[in-house]
């Protein structure tokens, strides 16, 4: 059978490694990484894998690209900063149908496969798929369209902030 709309292929993916932190629930987890800019988290990546992070040390800031393990899967959400509901691909629910999450964290250290990281707003044994590095050159775009969000700026943490989600 060939792969069309109607029949997609099907997708595997194995973690690389999984997130070691001190959120055991989703309760009291900050919302996104800017909201947990001083919050400490781990990587530990899986022996097999621990080649591949030879000149990470180079880089301040990675994106960690992790399945949410214990997100439920919506078309629909009402996002924590609105009270409307939107099409999930216009949010940043976790509450996706792939259970996929971004991360952008500050990278302390490396030491013996484990990645230390601030900016950690990931569930402790949260599986990670991939780690890219962050290129503000390549990875930051400037742009005033950013559609129902307009709305909510003015509830967005800031960096510096300890929001936390309820």
């Amino acid at each position: 059978m060939t792969d069309t709309p109607h029949h997609p292929p099907k997708i595997e993916l194995q973690p690389i490694g999984f997130i070691r932190s001190a959120f055991q629930s989703v309760q009291g987890m900050p919302i996104q990484t800017v909201a947990a800019a001083h919050v400490e988290g781990a990587l530990q990546v899986l022996p097999q894998f621990q080649p591949g992070l030879r000149d990470i040390e180079g880089f301040e800031y990675l994106i960690l690209i992790t399945h949410l393990h214990q997100a439920s899967e919506k078309l629909e959400v009402v996002p924590f900063m609105d009270t409307q509901s939107h099409g999930v691909f216009a949010t940043r629910a976790p509450a996706r149908p792939n259970r996929m999450g971004l991360s952008i964290v500050q990278l302390i250290r490396v030491h013996e496969g484990c990645l230390h990281f601030r900016g950690n707003d990931m569930l402790d044994g949260t599986p990670v798929l991939d780690i890219k590095p962050y290129v503000p050159a390549l990875d930051v775009r400037q742009t005033e369209h950013i559609g129902w969000f307009r709305h909510g700026l003015a509830q967005l943490p800031t960096a510096q902030s300890d929001a936390r989600m309820a």
